[in-house]
């Protein structure tokens, strides 16, 4: 693979682009809220784009290809029920708490709804959670460049060694984000993730069209992916049982685990979301936000689980030898290929570690397979020079999206919910806004650190929702109880939030994906019970998590004191005035919005059947 002028070009001038509207927007960055807000000045089809966006990153785009290659179109579960059915739900019920209570953070509303320590718990999980994003992407993009050769020929000519790639890529790809979010805050990130969104677009269609017509479309993909596994082929046949499908999960713990307890965690209190929304002029916007995100969330299974599929159904390469003769002269001709690629399943590789660059195997000693490759090699697979530039553009797009959106919540976290509220009380919107630039310096040397993380998992979505299943879960069920029953109490809020965070530890510690080794894919207490895959373990961590926070803040709201109903108003479904109806015609309404949203989301579950 060789990239050229045109491939560097298109590459080259996207990063002057993007470090362009970080200084062109500097100069408007005076207050506090504009860097971390926005202003609350955007219209809602910008911040509706960078919804979708800040959820755009490499977790979906590498993450969601390496689930197609892994578990195949049962990672259509992650929109059909995982995100569309939660996304209407903010939109229509969340917001009027979100932006009615004028929070600037996910953590301030639990002040206001609960107390000040459940607020500073859900600050320090939801930090450490961000931190733990963007490294999940910088590792994502470091295992891009690494897979392109592109700095090969600088280390060979320094005479540094190789394996020091990785972390080079990582360093400067961290550079880069911080430039552009140290000078724009927020709005930066959005209009960056506007443009990373139409460069997604441009850049997958083609991979997948061209994917597909090389297969013998539909029917031949299903014919390549059946050769493989069957199964993969379909997202709710053989789900009623653990074995008869790939994930290795069966149907409660895909309605619950994913559909109810991550999906909507994630999308109700993930504040990198939520933080977008709040941007709005308005509250009538800020509810269609989530609503307008949602159409085209519902095309992106195709954009991103196929490419993945493909990946795994193509022939997988080997070296060869051909003879053939000439003159009278036989010449053998041989085509080399490396061993991680012949190990590996369709263009899906064996996993080598990145640092060390040995080979990396299961608790059974066979090679792991390398499924975050899946996508960036069928990219190099299938695109000519010029495209390609473009299609990887669009790769580097979601890994900087990624990290952006990450990076700007965790400032504002940090900035709002720890540092003005237990450091330094009561200083100049200049200076909460300067702790801001450097708390952006501090969370991407964090998410550096994190990075290396990664490296012991093959498909970085099994990552990310084990972060998951230790910081939404539990906090869903504090939301909804907080939400939805007035009597929840500030201090049972408080401790079904750490009891929920505790038992999705001990369930990490005594539960073990088959051919995982203890560590970090759990069993470090013991292994009491083996799960057929990560992605298993850890739905059912989620639903551990949260039960175990609803059940015990129940019972502890029911022996303390709540606070007065005059001070949950705005803050509590029942006390809450309905938000004031626009002067538009009904089918304009949220709700009539949500209703065809509902309706194509179960019209993409058929489809995948």
């Amino acid at each position: 693979m060789q990239l050229t002028f045109v491939d560097w070009l298109i590459m080259l001038l996207y990063f002057v682009f993007v470090l362009g509207i970080g200084f062109a927007l500097k100069r408007y960055m005076k207050t506090s809220k504009d860097f971390f807000q926005a202003g609350r000045a955007l219209p809602a089809w910008i911040c509706g784009l960078a919804f979708i966006s800040a959820n755009l990153g490499a977790q979906e785009v590498i993450g969601m290809g390496a689930s197609g290659a892994k578990y195949g179109l049962e990672t259509a579960h992650f929109y059909g029920i995982g995100a569309i059915p939660a996304m209407v739900f903010v939109g229509i019920f969340m917001m009027p708490f979100y932006y009615g209570s004028k929070a600037r953070s996910v953590p301030e509303f639990l002040r206001l709804r609960f107390d000040e320590k459940t607020r500073a718990l859900n600050a320090c999980s939801f930090a450490v959670m961000t931190v733990f994003s963007s490294g999940i992407s910088m590792y994502a993009m470091a295992r891009l460049i690494q897979a392109l050769h592109v700095f090969d020929g600088l280390f060979r000519t320094l005479g540094w060694a190789p394996e020091g790639i990785f972390t080079f890529s990582i360093v400067m790809s961290a550079v880069i984000v911080l430039l552009y979010i140290f000078l724009g805050g927020l709005t930066s990130a959005i209009y960056n993730e506007v443009l990373q969104f139409f460069l997604i677009i441009a850049g997958f269609l083609p991979l997948v069209l061209l994917g597909l017509k090389n297969v013998g479309g539909w029917n031949g993909l299903k014919i390549a992916v059946s050769a493989v596994d069957p199964r993969m082929m379909h997202e709710w046949k053989g789900v009623m049982h653990s074995s008869t499908n790939p994930m290795g999960i069966e149907i409660i713990g895909i309605g619950m685990g994913l559909g109810f307890v991550l999906g909507s965690g994630y999308w109700c209190t993930d504040f990198l979301v939520i933080q977008t929304t709040m941007a709005s002029k308005n509250m009538e916007s800020a509810r269609r936000v989530p609503l307008i995100a949602a159409v085209p969330k519902m095309v992106f299974p195709f954009l991103v689980i196929l490419p993945g599929l493909i990946a795994i159904s193509l022939p997988t390469p080997h070296t060869v030898t051909t003879m053939h003769e000439a003159n009278g002269i036989i010449y053998h001709d041989t085509t080399v290929v490396s061993k991680i690629a012949e190990e590996g399943k369709g263009i899906v590789p064996a996993k080598i570690n990145p640092v060390t660059g040995k080979a990396m195997l299961d608790a059974s000693g066979h090679p792991l397979l390398d499924y975050d490759m899946a996508t960036p090699n069928m990219l190099l697979h299938y695109f000519p020079t010029g495209i390609l530039g473009l299609g990887l553009t669009a790769l580097l797009a979601s890994f900087m999206s990624g990290m952006a959106g990450n990076v700007t919540a965790f400032n504002t976290v940090f900035t709002y919910d720890l540092y003005q509220s237990y450091i330094h009380k009561g200083g100049s919107d200049r200076h909460y806004m300067a702790v801001g630039r450097w708390a952006t310096v501090g969370g991407i040397l964090l998410s550096i650190a994190t990075a290396y993380a990664a490296i012991n998992f093959n498909n970085i979505m099994d990552t990310l929702q084990l972060v998951f299943s230790f910081v939404n879960a539990p906090l869903f069920a504090t939301f909804l109880l907080g939400m939805f029953w007035k009597r929840t109490t500030g201090h049972a809020a408080f401790t079904g939030l750490i009891s929920g965070t505790l038992a999705a530890m001990l369930h990490h510690g005594l539960t073990l994906p088959i051919e995982a080794h203890p560590g970090i894919h759990g069993g470090w207490i013991t292994v009491v019970h083996h799960y057929p895959s990560d992605m298993a373990q850890n739905f059912w961590g989620a639903i551990f998590a949260f039960s175990t926070n609803f059940i015990i803040t129940v019972i502890v709201s029911l022996f303390t004191k709540p606070r007065p109903e005059s001070e949950l108003v705005g803050l509590v479904h029942s006390l809450t005035p309905k938000p004031p109806r626009a002067h538009d015609r009904w089918w304009k309404s949220p709700e009539a919005l949500g209703i065809a949203v509902l309706l194509g989301a179960v019209a993409l579950n058929i489809f995948f059947f």
